[in-house]
């Protein structure tokens, strides 16, 4: 029952961390102003009145605020609810079992604060309109979720020693750094609105190395859109952002693509390396497809699916190189 649970929870916190890209990609993040409720509401049902003037205020339903982006909001802070609950039922399950499990609490229980943390990041990413950083942190901290909930999951399920991969580990925890970085840049391109800076590929601007602004763009304390002396972020520094994940992306294609291949030639991981190369392909062609495409929203949201996806590889991979053999 404590590996359903897990495994559950692992699937549900997948549709989560989706939902949560899609509502952000559908710029609905602000549909409700407030936290927990909406306007004060329970339901943007209860709350249409005040809806409805605030979109009458911001001259119609374009802006951040409509009846439809309160509900993609509010659904999403209903599920993220729920699964709280679920890792809070494994936190407990974890400890009054540990015996008959013969494991550490401790992962289940850090689960639990790294929700509560979650929580906190949620309701700052409303209170304080959206400030990049934060939102990048509540992206970060549902892929941590979900990844080290798949530690858990993998703890409860018996795999096989291969001979020799040990000397791969080191190897595949840089490949996972690497994916982790990279996601760490995507999150901030998509925060920041830059996923469109450079709508050419492979050069942006019709340039290799286009005008650029690291500076500005890479201040991690300022508002959306904004620098941190108040002035409104250049097209430099939105260009900046861009085209260090693109440069971010080649890295991990060529590392985390080699590392794949060594694997398929590995005896006993020829599988693992098939998946990673398979699910690297495809995030890779998400990420020139929303480019050349224009930023559709399915294919924004594949590509933040196909992040946790790869992430989650990422971690199999190297739970399994750990595994030692039997004595």
């Amino acid at each position: 029952m404590f590996r359903k649970l897990v495994w559950f929870a692992v699937i549900y916190t997948f549709v989560v961390v989706v939902v949560g890209a899609y509502v952000r990609l559908s710029d609905a993040g602000l549909g409700c102003p407030d936290w927990p409720g909406c306007y004060g509401e329970l339901t943007p049902h209860h709350a249409q009145d005040d809806i409805a003037k605030a979109v009458a205020d911001q001259g119609g339903t374009h802006g951040p605020v409509s009846l439809g982006k309160a509900w993609k909001e509010m659904f999403h802070r209903y599920i993220a609810g729920g699964l709280g609950l679920v890792i809070l039922a494994i936190a407990v399950t974890a400890w009054l079992q540990r015996r008959e499990l013969q494991q550490s609490p401790l992962l289940a229980s850090g689960l639990v604060l790294l929700v509560m943390f979650q929580g906190a990041l949620g309701m700052w990413t409303v209170t304080l309109l959206l400030k990049p950083v934060i939102v990048t942190l509540h992206l970060l901290g549902g892929l941590a979720t979900l990844a080290l909930l798949a530690w858990l999951g993998l703890r409860q399920e018996r795999f096989q020693s291969v001979p020799g991969a040990g000397k791969l580990q080191p190897w595949a925890m840089l490949a996972l750094l690497i994916v982790i970085a990279q996601i760490m840049l995507g999150g901030w391109v998509s925060t920041n609105y830059a996923a469109l800076a450079c709508v050419d590929f492979p050069t942006c601007h019709g340039e290799w190395l286009p005008q650029m602004d690291f500076r500005h763009g890479f201040q991690l304390v300022r508002e959306l859109g904004m620098t941190a002396a108040g002035t409104h972020l250049s097209y430099d520094a939105i260009t900046a952002i861009h085209w260090t994940h693109r440069v971010g992306a080649l890295v991990t294609l060529l590392y985390v693509g080699g590392f794949a291949l060594i694997l398929m030639r590995s005896t006993g991981l020829a599988r693992y390396g098939a998946a990673l190369l398979a699910v690297l392909l495809l995030q890779i062609a998400l990420g020139i497809a929303n480019v050349l495409a224009g930023l559709p929203l399915a294919v924004a949201a594949a590509h933040n699916a196909g992040a946790a996806i790869l992430l989650m590889t990422m971690v199999v991979i190297n739970f399994a190189l750990r595994q030692k053999p039997a004595t």
